[in-house]
């Protein structure tokens, strides 16, 4: 499927090159599985167990999928969610296919059920700031295939990613507008990981 306003979303490109998006809210996640619900396609989605988390998917067939691209998306997830704004150094995560959700009527935005088996994964709440596409991102570590383009490790923290923002700028080489580095972290506090 083609989704050439990806970077409308959260998103990164898993180290297989696989497509990644997911909503930046409620209105987004609902939008979102709508439309690829209308695509006949079939795909791996992922949330977390709890509330507050982007629907991640894979925009792949499910049968060319590998288990890095799901490792990668269930870290992308986890670490997207209100886990991270918590300062969790963990979240599980809940990986289903797209022909399992459904929509009710009386089911609030952003809300949608499943019918089917649920996997879960427990992932560690750990990003890296990287290029992709020439723009900032905060991905899994796992998804970056030369460890040079790892611009900083960064984790949940107590300090706002606002407030770090000058000590970010001086730790991330290249030169990156606020608006660049706030847009590609995580809501919630930032801390620099080793």
């Amino acid at each position: 499927m083609e989704f050439k306003e990806y970077k409308k979303y959260r998103w990164f490109f898993t180290s297989s090159g696989k497509l990644v998006i997911g909503g930046k809210s409620a209105e987004q996640n609902d939008s979102l599985l709508s439309r690829l619900k209308k695509s006949k396609e079939d795909y791996i989605i992922m949330h977390t167990s709890s509330p507050g988390s982007p629907f991640s998917v894979i925009l792949s067939s499910i049968k060319n999928l590998k288990e890095s691209d799901i490792e990668e998306c269930a870290i992308f997830t986890g670490c997207f969610s209100r886990a991270w704004k918590e300062g969790k150094k963990s979240a599980i995560i809940d990986i289903f296919k797209l022909s399992e959700v459904a929509k009710e009527k009386s089911m609030k935005s952003g809300t949608w059920g499943v019918i089917g088996k649920i996997k879960h994964r427990k992932v560690e709440l750990k990003l890296v700031l990287a290029k992709q596409k020439d723009i900032l991102r905060a991905i899994p570590e796992i998804a970056i295939k030369d460890k040079r383009e790892i611009l900083l490790k960064i984790m949940p923290g107590k300090i706002s990613k606002e407030d770090m923002l000058s000590k970010l700028k001086l730790e991330i080489e290249g030169n990156f507008s606020n608006e660049e580095i706030l847009s590609a972290l995580p809501a919630g506090g930032v801390a620099i990981s080793k």
